[in-house]
């Protein structure tokens, strides 16, 4: 029988802590000059923690390799098996489209 090798993603998610270290630092710093710095932190962890981290893995390797994940959709699928060795191609597809639907 064929089998489907997959590689699956593990994905270690701090955001929580870190942003309710920077929430602390934000109460403690109202008026003064760090504050504005402070907010901009906490837009920038709530950003980062938005979607689906497989995509966003995705959508940073196409972005680096200058490739289109609409028009480009067999170079993107083959870089991103090469930048993630061992993931089959079916789930590079699935990526692929995920990946698509998000932007």
């Amino acid at each position: 029988m064929f089998s489907k090798k997959e590689t699956h993603f593990v994905v270690l998610n701090d955001l929580d802590e870190a942003r309710a270290a920077i929430q602390r630092a934000l109460d403690d710093a109202i008026g003064s000059d760090t504050a504005a710095g402070l907010r901009r932190a906490l837009e920038i962890v709530d950003g980062i923690g938005g979607g689906d981290p497989r995509v966003r893995w995705a959508a940073q390797v196409l972005a680096e390799a200058e490739l289109d994940a609409r028009e480009q959709e067999i170079k993107a699928v083959k870089a991103l098996r090469e930048a993630l060795p061992g993931l089959s191609l079916a789930a590079a597809v699935d990526l692929l489209k995920q990946t698509q639907a998000a932007t």
